[in-house]
C-alpha cells in the first residue's frame, strides 16, 4: 500500500504517521479561510508530536475553481482522489438557488454514503449570544445525510412528469392535489436511520454524554418521521439496552446512573427547549431536514455559523467542512471568519485519533475568542471590539497554541 493512505477495516481506522489528507478550498471566501486554517492545524500537529507526525495536504478540485479549470463542478478525478485517500476537508461550495447544478455537497454525501452529518455546537466564553445561559448550550447533532427531502426526488409544476404523478395519485391512490402543484418525495428508510442512530449512540456512550434526543415530526408524518422515531428506539432498546435508559423509565423511577437517557421530542417543541432549557439536551438525532434547521438554529445561539464546525462521515469515508455559505460579497477582502473551518479541522484531528493536537487547537481557539480577538461577524455583535482580519485571526490562534 502506498505510504500515507488511510485505511478502514471493519469500520476501524488505520492512520499512518504522515497521512495524505485532501483539501478543497471552496468558493467565495473559501480560499482565504483555508489559507488561515491550514497553518493552525500544522502548528498544532507540529507542537503536539514534535515532528513524529505530520499531514501531507493534497489539493483536489470542486465547485467554481473546478469548473474554471476543468469545465466540471465535481470532476471524476476528485471522486477518484477521495476514493483513494478517504478523508478530506473543504471550504464552502456554491450552488445556485432554484436551478442550475445539483448541490455538490449533497452529491458528495450520497456518492460516498456519508450518512451522518455531525455538527457540534458549543458556547465559547466571550461570544455574544441571544440566550440568557449560553454556557448551557453544548450539543452535538447527528443529522441523517442521505435521504428525506434532500434526496432531490421532485417534479416541477406544470411539467409532463408532474402531470403523470398527479394523475397516478388521483387514479390509483384517490389523492387529489392542485393541478399547479410542484411535487417532492420524502423517503426515510429503516437502514439509513438505524445506521445514523448506531453512530450517535456509540458516540454518546464512548464520550459519556448524558442523553440522546430523537427529534422528529412523527405526529404529522407518521410513516416517515414517525418511523424514524420508532426505528431509533428499536436500535436503542434492542442493541444498546445495557447502556441506555429511556426518559419515561427515569420518570417512573429507574436509575439513570452511568447510562445515557434516550428521549424523543416533536420538532417544534425541540426548538423551544433548546432556547428555554438547553441544559437538558446533549446528543440530538434528526432526519435530514430537521437536522439542517436545528443545526443552524443552535449555531445562532452561540455566535453563528462562522464558528460552527461540521463533518460528513460514513463507514469508509469522511469529509469535514465549513458549515456556512460562500459569502461572495466579502470574497477576497480577508474579512471572513475561519472559525468554522478551523474547528472542522479540530474534528478531523480527533477523527484521526490525534487528540493531543485537537486539544491544542480547541484550547487556543477558546483563548483567542475569550481575549476578544475576533473577526468582523462577531465583533459587530460586541462593544468596543476591533475586528481582526481572517488571516490575523488565524495567526492569533497559532500564537495561542
Amino acid at each position: 500500500m502506498e505510504n500515507g493512505i488511510i485505511s478502514y477495516s471493519d469500520k476501524k481506522l488505520t492512520v499512518p504517521d504522515k497521512p495524505v489528507i485532501l483539501y478543497i478550498e471552496g468558493d467565495g471566501i473559501g480560499p482565504e479561510l483555508w489559507q488561515a486554517t491550514q497553518p493552525v492545524l500544522e502548528a498544532a500537529v507540529r507542537i503536539a508530536y514534535n515532528g513524529s507526525r505530520e499531514i501531507e495536504w493534497k489539493e483536489t478540485l470542486a465547485g467554481g475553481k473546478a469548473f474554471e479549470k476543468i469545465g466540471n463542478y465535481l470532476p471524476a478525478e476528485t471522486i477518484s482522489m477521495i476514493e483513494k485517500y478517504r478523508v478530506a476537508i473543504k471550504g464552502p461550495l456554491m450552488t445556485p438557488v432554484g436551478g442550475g447544478i445539483r448541490s455538490i455537497n449533497v452529491a458528495l454525501r450520497q456518492k460516498f454514503k456519508l450518512y451522518a452529518c455531525i455538527r457540534p455546537v458549543k458556547y465559547f466564553s466571550g461570544v455574544p449570544s441571544p440566550v440568557k445561559k449560553p454556557d448551557e448550550v453544548d450539543m452535538i447533532i447527528f443529522r441523517e445525510n442521505m435521504e428525506d427531502l434532500y434526496s432531490g426526488i421532485e417534479w416541477k409544476a406544470g411539467t409532463e412528469d408532474s402531470v403523470r404523478i398527479l394523475s397516478f395519485l388521483k387514479d390509483k391512490m384517490n389523492i387529489t392535489l392542485p393541478a399547479d402543484s410542484g411535487i417532492g418525495v420524502k423517503p426515510i428508510s429503516e437502514g439509513n436511520t438505524k445506521n445514523l442512530v448506531r453512530k450517535a449512540l456509540e458516540y454518546a456512550i464512548e464520550h459519556r454524554r448524558k442523553s440522546v434526543t430523537i427529534m422528529h415530526k412523527g405526529n404529522i408524518m407518521k410513516f416517515t418521521e414517525g418511523a424514524f422515531r420508532d426505528w431509533a428506539y428499536e436500535v436503542a432498546l434492542g442493541e444498546y439496552r445495557e447502556h441506555i435508559v429511556t426518559e419515561k423509565e427515569v420518570n417512573d423511577g429507574a436509575d439513570a446512573s452511568g447510562k445515557v437517557i434516550v428521549r424523543d421530542r416533536i420538532a417544534d417543541n425541540m426548538f423551544q427547549e433548546i432556547i428555554i432549557k438547553p441544559a437538558i439536551h446533549d446528543v440530538i438525532i434528526a432526519p435530514n431536514l430537521n437536522g439542517d434547521y436545528i443545526s443552524d438554529a443552535l449555531a445562532a445561539l452561540v455566535g453563528g455559523l462562522g464558528i460552527a464546525p461540521g463533518a460528513n462521515i460514513g463507514d469508509d469515508y469522511a469529509i469535514f467542512e465549513a458549515t456556512h455559505g460562500t459569502a461572495p460579497d466579502i470574497a477576497g477582502k480577508d474579512m471572513g471568519n475561519p472559525g468554522s473551518l478551523i474547528l472542522s479541522g479540530e474534528m478531523l484531528l480527533r477523527f484521526l485519533g490525534w487528540d493531543e493536537a485537537a486539544e491544542l487547537v480547541l484550547r487556543a481557539f477558546e483563548k483567542t475568542i475569550s481575549e476578544g480577538r475576533v473577526t468582523g461577524d462577531l465583533a459587530a455583535q460586541m462593544t468596543g471590539v476591533k475586528p481582526l482580519s481572517c488571516s490575523d485571526f488565524g495567526k492569533a490562534v497559532i500564537n495561542n497554541i
